[in-house]
């Protein structure tokens, strides 16, 4: 078998497998040190005003539950963002936006999720302040935040990132020096620390000088720019993942923005037919809950 047909059959399992993705209701990872006592804590908005695949209530349910354990307040972020809305916000998540034309099958170019004004907007409340998580996964996700992304210096390619086998599941760990050493992967204590992260298919993009990457590609693998949502050939354009990153943080003004290129990973879902646990509640991702919390500790400034 040809590395084409190998490389189409394994996408296309892949993007069956994520196709349908349900939220595990079930899962509750404990949090031994709660960071507020319960609902006192920073409010978190999550965006659900963009044609979000993940919001508070359906798959990033998993998410606002761990955060809601941990003292923090969650809401849902309704509408535009408009300097009057954005004001009253602290840390804002947005993940996986689409814009309001977007319709599968999904094809490039991409349109951006949000408009210029939204941008500025987004931006200066950064700089005055606030706390910004931008996850865009793989295309057109990736496109869809690229304008918002490029506004803080991030490149994102709207495209997949996978390895040598062509698969986009990825494991960063110290030992094979992908999961960077920082003060977010080391915790405020050693409960904190962080030994090894698994991501779930996404995206891989260039960060700005100044930013601090967590989660740290290979130059052996490969990020497929394609054109047509999960479809791929031998014309597909495609770039090396050297230097790029599937998670970075930045400090931006008197702001902060976290940005990972894969959305999954601080989920917990139930994926398929036969009911595969994809995300926090995978046996190989035990740690992407403690990652949240720290990097969630960091949006809200504790350290």
């Amino acid at each position: 078998m040809n590395r084409k047909i190998m490389l189409i059959i394994s996408l296309l399992t892949i993007s069956h497998l994520f196709s349908q993705q349900i939220p595990d209701t079930i899962y509750s990872p404990e949090v031994t040190v709660k960071m507020y006592p319960k609902k006192s804590g920073t409010t978190i908005h999550i965006d659900q005003g963009h044609r979000n695949f993940h919001t508070k209530d359906n798959r990033f349910l998993p998410f606002a539950k761990l955060v809601a354990k941990d003292g923090y307040k969650v809401a849902g972020f309704e509408g535009k963002f408009e300097k009057d809305k954005l004001n009253d916000l602290k840390i804002l998540v947005i993940s996986n936006a689409l814009s309001e034309n977007s319709r599968p099958p999904f094809v490039a170019p991409t349109e951006s999720a949000f408009s210029k004004n939204e941008i500025n907007n987004v931006k200066e409340w950064v700089k005055n302040g606030g706390s910004l998580f931008l996850i865009a996964d793989h295309m057109p996700f990736a496109g869809a935040s690229a304008n918002l992304a490029k506004a803080f210096g991030f490149t994102f390619y709207d495209g997949f990132v996978m390895d040598p086998d062509d698969k986009g599941i990825f494991d960063f760990s110290r030992k094979n020096k992908m999961l960077s050493h920082n003060m977010i992967t080391n915790g405020r204590n050693i409960k904190e620390r962080i030994n090894r992260i698994r991501t779930f298919t996404g995206q891989g993009f260039k960060t700005p000088e100044k930013a601090t990457s967590i989660l740290n590609l290979k130059k052996e693998y490969t990020v497929f720019i394609t054109d047509t949502m999960w479809v791929f050939n031998e014309n597909t354009p495609r770039i090396s993942a050297e230097n790029l990153s599937q998670g970075a943080v930045l400090e931006y003004g008197k702001g902060r923005i976290a940005v990972f290129g894969e959305a999954a990973m601080f989920t917990a879902q139930i994926a398929g037919r036969d009911r595969v646990k994809v995300g926090m509640n995978s046996a190989e991702a035990a740690e992407n809950y403690q990652l949240l919390l720290n990097l969630i500790h960091w949006l809200d400034k504790v350290y």
